[in-house]
């Protein structure tokens, strides 16, 4: 065979886990406006049925779990966002569960916590698929350790913060609402179907049904969304921002609220650290930006369950967050930095570390659930 038609394997090209491409036969606009209506139409279909079935199941599940408190939530929420992989179809089921009685707003507040702090085991997991296909473990693995590192120190610390304005009661008559109008449409449209269900159904498949609409109409908005994945233009050039921290902590706000998923913005990074194209002290303010914008998309399900202090939680989260986020950028972010790395320098040191590394993860959360 001639030299210049042999066909060299040794490189096979790379699949990005983070990109689904599917072929339709109508325009990207109507496509993305469909998959809006259905994403949405099914997310309002599941927080009815998931407030159904939680006024039955939530007592049990609290019961079988021993859950009375809020360091109790606080464990639930992580472990239950680290088996799902994401964070916000749990802050949904805490607020449906505050909407049904289950759990006080404290109780609420800390569960929507624990759901950012297990959200972050997508980012391990797509970095151990790299890690696989033979990245280095410095540049796949070591974003899911910068990621729940910076996460455990903006949200426990805030913890404390939104204790004082959550008991204070300062921010109990922050209220948003949807027009009467569009609560109208949803009542009729939604409410028949969540009745026929819950009368021919029990209450577990109800609100095993709902959590599993939740996870489903994410899956829907998110291809209805722009595509984001580290090839395009934008991050292509993002050696110009990357030294400056406030661009980058900008940046990650911006693709977070493009994307409507701080999982996936955060997971973008993984193959942009493998490739080279973003060291990983760059990513440390990034992903500060990202979980801010994150609690952004939580407003929608505390407006739908209709419980009159979801809003204002969300509002305590948002302010509790901003304040470390914005305080630790404006007056101490090189010795932050510096934190944050030397944790990932001992945690990436041996495969011992990081193993136990990985069991804190998992075990914290079953410790707070036991307490």
């Amino acid at each position: 065979m001639r030299r210049d038609t042999e066909i060299k394997l040794e490189h096979p090209p790379e699949v990005d886990v983070l990109s689904v491409h599917t072929t339709t036969f109508l325009p990207v606009w109507l496509e993305k406006t469909l998959l809006v209506i259905a994403g949405l139409s099914l997310f309002i279909l599941a927080l009815r049925m998931l407030t159904k079935g939680a006024g039955a199941v939530g007592p049990l599940m609290i019961h079988a779990l021993h859950i009375h408190g809020a360091t109790n939530t606080l464990g639930f929420g992580w472990l239950f966002a680290s088996i799902v992989l994401s964070g916000a179809p749990v802050a949904s089921v805490a607020l449906t569960f505050l909407a049904s009685h289950v759990l006080t707003p404290l109780e609420t507040f800390t569960m929507i916590t624990g759901s950012r702090l297990g959200a972050d085991m997508i980012v391990f997991f797509i970095g151990f698929i790299y890690f696989l296909r033979g990245h280095p473990k410095s540049t796949s693995i070591s974003l899911g350790v910068i990621a729940q590192s910076v996460t455990a120190t903006t949200y426990l610390p805030a913890l404390p913060f939104g204790y004082w304005l959550l008991t204070s009661h300062v921010m109990d008559h922050a209220h948003v609402a949807l027009p009467k109008s569009i609560t109208g449409l949803v009542q009729v449209v939604f409410d028949p179907i969540v009745t026929f269900t819950a009368a021919h159904l029990n209450a577990w498949l109800v609100f095993l049904l709902g959590l599993g609409a939740v996870l489903i109409a994410f899956r829907i908005l998110d291809r209805a969304l722009p595509h984001l994945d580290a090839d395009q233009r934008a991050f292509g050039r993002v050696g110009r921002l990357v030294y400056r921290p406030f661009a980058m902590f900008a940046l990650g706000m911006i693709v977070t609220l493009i994307g409507m998923s701080v999982s996936v913005s955060i997971s973008l990074l993984v193959p942009l650290s493998a490739r080279g194209i973003i060291r990983r002290e760059n990513t440390v303010p990034y992903i500060l930006g990202s979980n801010l914008a994150t609690l952004i998309d939580k407003l929608l399900p505390a407006v739908l369950v209709g419980h009159p202090l979801a809003v204002p939680i969300i509002l305590i989260e948002m302010v509790t967050i901003s304040t470390i986020s914005l305080g630790i950028m404006l007056f101490f972010y090189r010795p932050y930095e510096r934190f944050i790395l030397g944790v990932l320098d001992r945690v990436i040191e041996s495969n011992r570390a990081l193993a136990l590394f990985m069991g804190l993860m998992v075990g914290v959360p079953l410790v707070l659930i036991l307490i």
